[in-house]
């Protein structure tokens, strides 16, 4: 390698640093932009997302019309498991349901029953001594009517059934 050579390598080596040197500054000068999609493109995305939209609506509506579906297939199943009585039978003076009372089953609900407790207002009305005795009375179940709130539960269901408070 003569001198000649050795002289033009340094020259083109500073030229390069040089180049990159301003285009960095332009760099810093000036934001980067993002080429402007183009028109085609816009309208295809745009429908894409309207048809997007219009299958999320449909699936709403499909789903609530699922939703309300399955409620009223609950329901039915619901009335069978609780052998509820027509809503013509159902009177006043007819026992309540007392398996709706989280913390009575079946069993339970048959000493209450065996108890002379038949309806929502008569546990709605316990006073503490009752709760007491009945609480001894179902010894297989100590505590169970304060833990899971009988009373409250009983009132409530009380007002919803029949409109009124006990």
């Amino acid at each position: 390698m003569n001198g000649f050579t050795f002289v033009a390598l340094i020259a083109l080596a500073i030229g390069i640093g040089f180049a990159y040197r301003a285009g960095v500054r332009h760099a810093k000068r000036q934001p980067a932009r993002l080429p402007d999609p183009p028109r085609a493109n816009a309208r295809a995305e745009r429908s894409q997302l309207r048809a997007f939209a219009d299958d999320r609506a449909r699936l709403i509506r499909e789903l609530a019309e699922a939703r309300t579906e399955t409620a009223r297939y609950r329901q039915i199943v619901v009335d069978i498991e609780r052998d509820a009585p027509p809503p013509l039978l159902d009177a006043p003076g007819t026992p309540d349901d007392l398996k709706l009372i989280v913390g009575v089953g079946p069993v339970i609900e048959r000493m209450l029953y065996q108890m002379g407790i038949g309806t929502y207002r008569q546990i709605a009305l316990l006073s503490e001594r009752d709760v007491d005795r009945i609480d001894a009375t179902l010894a297989e179940f100590p505590g169970r009517i304060r833990r899971d709130a009988w009373v409250t539960q009983a009132r409530t269901l009380h007002l919803a059934k029949y409109g009124a408070h006990p």
